[in-house]
């Protein structure tokens, strides 16, 4: 046996009795200790899955004697090393409230994530990636160049050995091909209200419907614009005396805060998916 670990199990099957007991009991037989534990039977699509943070074997002692296991209950598996921390890929326009979140959180040692790196259509925010001391790079995406740009981020992804990457107020639309190939890997942030206001200036919109809640939303990103499976959402109650400005403010708290809880939730493997919805492990 090698060194103790903290691990995490993530698991996925076709419901059906003693499914909980088989991992639990292998987990025991190799002397592991369960620190958290966390299942749930989807009614919808027979489906079951479960969370089991543990301490005592190593991973690759783990997946040995799970393989056979999991292989019994016709089951997706992931065993992930708590010690090696998600790494991200964070992708920006002009606006920088969500990546300043996001860095400030992962200085700050709240976000269990190691940023490799930021990429930018535009320029504006290369001082705020130099203040956290994370490598920016700019590359201008129009019609001729986005598939270049496209290509240096799957590059970027393959050699740095990027886990997830976040969308942080990104304006841009990522190619259908570039979704599917990077399919659950890719985290967005829009703002929510009601009724749906899409084009310029949604907060300006809001204003002047009259609005009583605003929020944001934090989804994978697929190649069916804004419509990929919900991780995290959150709102704030506005009233009539709010002007736009304040809207826009209060929108960016919350879009940062969600963004980061999506991220946060993504790091620490709680998020599992049931078709086009997500199972969250909180």
């Amino acid at each position: 046996m090698g060194l103790m670990q903290d691990l995490v199990i993530t698991l996925r099957c076709p419901d059906g009795p003693g499914i909980v007991h088989s991992l639990t009991g292998t987990v025991v037989s190799l002397g592991g200790n369960i620190t958290e534990c966390q299942q749930f039977a989807s009614a919808d699509t027979g489906r079951f899955f479960t969370r089991i943070a543990l301490t005592g074997p190593t991973r690759d002692d783990l997946m040995n004697v799970l393989y056979p296991v999991a292989e019994r209950l016709e089951a997706e598996f992931d065993i992930y090393e708590q010690q090696h921390p998600t790494r991200v890929l964070l992708l920006a326009s002009r606006t920088g409230h969500c990546i300043n979140e996001l860095l400030f959180q992962w200085r700050a040692g709240t976000l269990p994530i190691d940023v490799v790196g930021v990429m930018a259509n535009h320029d504006v925010l290369r001082s705020l990636a130099d203040f956290y001391g994370v490598p920016f790079t700019h590359r201008v995406v129009i019609p001729e160049t986005k598939a270049d740009f496209e290509d240096e981020l799957l590059r970027v992804v393959e050699e740095k050995n990027v886990d997830l990457v976040v969308l942080a107020r990104y304006m841009q639309v990522l190619s259908a091909e570039l979704c599917d190939h990077l399919a659950g890997r890719v985290i967005n942030i829009h703002h929510s209200f009601l009724p749906g206001f899409k084009g310029a200036n949604p907060y300006r919109q809001a204003h002047n419907r009259g609005v009583k809640l605003i929020g944001a939303t934090a989804h994978f990103v697929t190649s069916d614009l804004d419509e990929g499976p919900i991780i995290e959402q959150n709102v704030v109650r506005v009233d009539h005396t709010m002007g736009v400005d304040k809207l826009v403010s209060k929108g960016r708290g919350q879009e940062s805060e969600t963004l980061a809880e999506a991220v946060r939730l993504f790091a620490e493997h709680r998020v599992l998916m049931d078709g086009n919805r997500t199972v969250i492990f909180r």
